[in-house]
């Protein structure tokens, strides 16, 4: 399927459609940082979190996970907690 796009794109979004030299560069940079050992590690951790809370696949969405502690909590008090407002 193929993906999406926003009709609003963020800076980051627009300087990588504009540039696709740059967007080569950072899919191949991000590929060999994600195929990493300790990335690997990272997220399979996560899935085996996520499948211990049995929040793994259920193709709905579940809200929201607070990190390091991997509860279910509500998008609103993920958001309350900081985002480009915290000091």
């Amino acid at each position: 399927m193929a993906r999406t796009f926003t009709s609003k794109p963020g800076k980051t979004a627009k300087f990588y459609r504009s540039n696709p030299e740059a967007a080569a560069k950072h899919s191949k940079d991000e590929t060999a940082r994600n195929d990493t050992p300790k990335k690997k590690k990272y997220r399979a951790d996560l899935q085996r979190r996520r499948r211990a809370l049995k929040i793994d696949g259920k193709g709905k969405s579940t809200g929201d996970i607070s990190h390091p502690s991997m509860k279910v909590e509500s998008t609103k008090k993920n958001r309350a907690r900081g985002g480009a407002q915290r000091k």
